[in-house]
């Protein structure tokens, strides 16, 4: 994938999907059972790599998150955050109940799989468009900080409904008060993470690379098991220990290059096998109707697009700038695939709707990979110069 200029996710993916029941597991299936079933426990010993990989991810992507809203650019970013989160939310709910059948899970009430079917419309990947800005050259772009800046809250609203529709699968019913609670909470810990994060900026203290390391791998998991008893889903603990952990080192080099080396080791070994674990789940044989897939595909892009151009009509943006907003807010990614994973991990959702989403989500971020590359050749300026 990376030799053709497409997301590496994908390619993580698709050789996961050649090892599971879409290739190699429906062709042969007693040899492939005695690589992935060898013995008892093997299931677990993997989970263990699948869980450790979606940890990673949202620690990494925590640590890459900036947030900066500059006056000047705040009604781009407000038009931009509504067109791209709230109108294809909105513009989703008339079509929830035509997939219902399909796509709901034996544990999934009404309520937690309308709110996974509408995030699902809306979500925007920071990993997977960071590291399409990285590997372009404009990653501190106009263009790109204010993708990310708005991706960023976008995500904080998204995880918190998939907070709540976690809490409604595990407790088995609908309890407002409940429900407030976990709201509260989750955007709690955004605002005191946010607050400690700009209080210790420019914090700088020495300290040894293994104690670094310790300390911080400790608590990443003892915040996401923390978290975990009051109903916060381990990917948000996650991305808010990343975060700070950002903030404290944001002035040490040294602490900088530390946590680079994390995210390399983790984007080697366990994201990798957590995608390609996702990948082995898929079987597009015979848990996939082709049909179902393009209706959702063609609703989920088109709003997000339309709902982004409209708002960004009334910005003095560029056109190209607005058409290219739009292209880009469609690329799901890390977080699409997370959203589908949790989502069925909980049984929120059918295995029809996890490889719909999965697939929605491997499209969506090719998609905007080639548009952007292919913007950026036309004319490099459209990063740099975003108004008329």
């Amino acid at each position: 994938m990376e030799l053709v200029k497409a997301p590496k996710v994908v390619g993580e993916i698709i050789g996961g999907m050649l090892f599971g029941g879409t290739f190699l597991y429906h062709f042969f299936p007693d040899f492939i059972s005695g690589i992935f079933m060898g013995y008892p426990e093997e299931n677990k010993v993997l989970n263990i790599f699948y869980q450790l990989g979606l940890v990673f991810l949202m620690f990494s992507s925590g640590f890459n998150t900036k947030i900066e809203i500059d006056r000047k650019n705040s009604k781009w970013m407000t038009c931009l955050f509504v067109g791209a989160t709230v109108l294809p939310m909105v513009g989703a709910i008339p079509f929830v109940g035509l997939f219902r059948d399909a796509f709901i899970g034996t544990n999934g009430s009404y309520i937690s799989y309308f709110l996974v079917f509408i995030i699902g419309v809306a979500i925007t990947s920071i990993p997977v468009i960071s590291k399409i800005f990285f590997d372009m050259g404009i990653m501190n772009t106009p263009f790109a900080n204010t993708v990310l800046t708005v991706s960023t809250f976008q995500d904080l609203c998204l995880w918190i409904m998939l907070n709540v529709a976690t809490r409604i699968a595990a407790t088995g019913e609908v309890n407002f008060l409940d429900m407030a609670i976990v709201v509260i909470l989750t955007l709690g810990m955004f605002v005191a993470v946010k607050l400690a994060a700009d209080h210790m900026h420019g914090y700088r203290k020495d300290v040894k690379a293994i104690d670094f390391y310790t300390v911080s791998f400790i608590a990443l998991l003892l915040v996401c098991a923390a978290l975990n008893r009051f109903g916060i889903n381990i990917m948000y603990s996650a991305f808010l220990v990343g975060y700070i952990v950002k903030a404290i080192s944001e002035s040490d080099e040294r602490a900088k290059n530390r946590m680079q080396a994390v995210a390399d080791f983790s984007f080697s070994l366990f994201v990798p096998v957590y995608f390609a674990l996702v990948g082995i789940q898929l079987n597009i044989i015979h848990n996939f109707s082709l049909v179902r897939f393009m209706l959702f595909f063609i609703l989920a892009f088109s709003l997000e697009a339309i709902g982004t151009i409209l708002m960004l009509l009334f910005t003095n943006l560029r056109k190209e700038t607005i058409v290219n907003f739009a292209v880009t807010m469609n690329a799901r990614g890390g977080p699409g695939i997370v959203l589908a994973t949790v989502a069925y991990s909980y049984e929120i959702i059918s295995i029809e709707f996890f490889t719909v989403l999965i697939i929605t989500t491997m499209l969506s971020s090719l998609i905007a990979g080639y548009w952007l590359r292919r913007q950026q050749k036309k004319d490099s300026t459209l990063f740099f110069e975003l108004t008329k």
